[in-house]
């Protein structure tokens, strides 16, 4: 028997947006001027001191609420250096109790849009960036809050192609996808399997016996 509670998503749209491959190739003809937030800059100028011009892989965990999932990838590469961003202060600080020994990774309060700008313009070597659960803004009016279909997308693209988003909504990581293929990034979706879960989102959603979906993306040149 399910243990979890979660409620399923719902929402009126049915599809894939109507409108996002328009709002895509709005953003990519588009800049950014929106300034960067002080709390982030000081977040970003921190762990930029952290890397101290460290070389190697580095890895980000965008929207990582307590950073179960950061501390996950941590140990998993223990070679690379791994930050997970949360805007949540209250998510962050909860991180305590989650965290491991391992020392290649940073758990940040910032706002992920400001931060990968920043990111972008430092050209870091980020391989590989996990995007896990992050809210679905369901309702068909708030497309434009989903980061496919925001001017954030840019400079998520920007940033490497090489891309692992989950969702308990499946339109949301199809949406992902379509969204990547302006940018020359192709997709493979599958479901989520096994017993070790990656966040506390996912153990919830799938305990509740709702599926979870995996998208992985990587440049179409690969």
């Amino acid at each position: 028997m399910a243990s979890g509670n979660s409620r399923e998503i719902t929402t009126t749209q049915q599809g894939i947006h109507d409108k996002l491959d328009e709002l895509v190739v709005k953003y990519q003809k588009s800049e950014n001027k929106r300034p960067i937030s002080d709390h982030t800059q000081t977040a970003f100028d921190e762990v930029s001191a952290w890397l101290d011009g460290f070389k190697g892989d580095v890895i980000l965990d965008s929207c990582c609420g307590v950073g179960e999932s950061t501390a996950n990838i941590a140990n998993a590469y223990p070679e690379a250096r791994v930050i997970g961003i949360d805007k949540s202060a209250l998510r962050v600080d909860k991180h305590m109790h989650y965290s491991t020994q391992s020392q290649n990774y940073r758990v940040i309060r910032a706002d992920v849009n400001d931060f990968w700008r920043l990111v972008r313009a430092a050209n870091w070597n980020v391989v590989k960036h996990f995007l896990l659960y992050p809210n679905p803004y369901p309702k068909k009016t708030q497309v434009q809050k989903r980061w496919h279909a925001s001017a954030a997308m840019v400079d998520l693209m920007a940033i490497t192609p090489n891309i692992e988003v989950r969702s308990n909504w499946l339109i949301y990581v199809m949406e992902f996808a379509q969204a990547a293929k302006h940018y020359g990034v192709v997709s493979d979706l599958a479901e989520v399997t096994g017993e070790k879960h990656m966040t506390p989102f996912e153990r919830k959603y799938r305990e509740s016996g709702q599926p979870c979906w995996q998208l992985m993306c990587s440049s179409d040149e690969e």
